[in-house]
C-alpha cells in the first residue's frame, strides 16, 4: 500500500529520534498518525501534524485506556509502531533486580501491551503492519549491557510468534534491528563513556561509530525509509523477520 489515506497509525515513543522521524514518514504518506510519549510537551513541539497522546507504556492500565482512546477518535490502529524503549548499561555483576525488571517493563513490557491494545482495535479482515524497534542488541550480545540485549532479543521473539499466530490475517508483523543511530540516546552515552575510559568526547564519539560495521552513525531517516519499505507495496510476505541496518554484516 503506497497510500495510507485513511490509515491510522501509532508509534509509541514518537516525539523525538527514530519515533518521531517515522512518524513524520507516515504522516507524509497520508496516514493519521497517534504519536505517544510520556511528556507531553516534547509531543506537542514535535508538530500539529500528529495527534499526541500522553502514554507511559511502563503503565498498562493507562497504555491501554489511552489506545482505546485513539481508536474511538480515529479509528482502528492498521499501523503500530512499539519504538519507546531505554538503553542503559553498566557490569553485569553491578546489575540489581530492580534495574532487570525496569529495563523488561519498559522495552518489551511495553511492546507486548501496545500490541495487544492495537490488535484488539483491528478487524479480522482489516489489513496492518505492525513494527517493533529492536537492535543489533536484538541479534548479538552487547557488552555492558545484558538487560537492554535480553529486552531487545525478546522484541524479536514477540514478532516472530504474532507472525505465526495471525499467519491467516492480513497484518504482519517484523522487527527493525538498528545499530548506533544518532540520537539523543547516543548523545547522552558520549560524555559517560569520555568519562569512563578517560577519554575525550570525540573518540568516546568514535567509539559508538564504530559499533557500526562502516564506523559511521546511522541517521533516524534510515530507519523510516526502513519502515516505509514495511508499510509499503509489496512487503505483504515480508512476516516475521528481523531487518538489519547496521553499515555492513553482523
Amino acid at each position: 500500500m503506497d497510500d495510507l489515506t485513511g490509515q491510522h497509525a501509532l508509534v509509541t515513543g514518537g516525539g523525538t529520534g527514530i519515533g518521531l522521524a517515522i512518524a513524520q514518514m507516515l504522516q507524509a504518506q497520508g496516514a493519521e498518525v497517534t504519536i505517544t510519549g510520556r511528556r507531553a510537551d516534547v509531543l506537542e513541539a514535535a508538530g500539529d501534524q500528529f495527534h499526541p497522546v500522553a502514554m507511559d507504556v511502563n503503565d498498562e492500565t493507562a497504555t491501554r485506556s489511552a489506545i482505546a482512546r485513539s481508536r474511538m477518535d480515529r479509528g482502528p490502529i492498521s499501523i503500530c509502531v512499539a519504538n519507546a524503549g531505554i538503553a542503559e548499561g553498566g557490569p553485569f555483576d553491578t546489575v540489581t533486580l530492580a534495574d532487570w525488571r525496569r529495563m523488561m517493563s519498559i522495552n518489551l513490557d511495553g511492546a507486548f501491551v501496545t500490541m495487544q491494545a492495537c490488535l484488539a482495535t483491528l478487524p479480522h479482515d482489516h489489513w496492518g503492519r505492525y513494527i517493533a524497534i529492536s537492535s543489533i542488541a536484538g541479534l548479538r550480545g552487547l557488552r555492558g549491557a545484558v538487560p537492554y540485549t535480553v529486552s531487545k532479543h525478546g522484541l524479536i521473539g514477540l514478532v516472530r510468534g504474532l507472525s505465526e499466530e495471525y499467519m491467516r490475517r492480513p497484518v504482519t508483523f517484523n522487527a527493525i534491528c538498528p545499530g548506533y543511530v544518532e540520537t539523543d540516546i547516543v548523545t547522552r552515552q558520549v560524555p559517560l563513556i569520555a568519562k569512563r575510559d578517560g577519554i575525550s568526547e570525540d573518540a568516546a564519539r568514535a567509539i559508538l561509530a564504530g559499533g557500526n560495521r562502516h564506523k559511521s552513525l546511522l541517521h533516524v531517516e534510515e530507519i523510516a525509509a526502513t519502515a516505509r519499505y514495511l508499510v509499503g507495496f509489496g512487503s505483504n510476505s515480508v512476516n516475521g523477520q528481523t531487518l538489519t541496518i547496521a553499515g555492513g554484516q553482523l
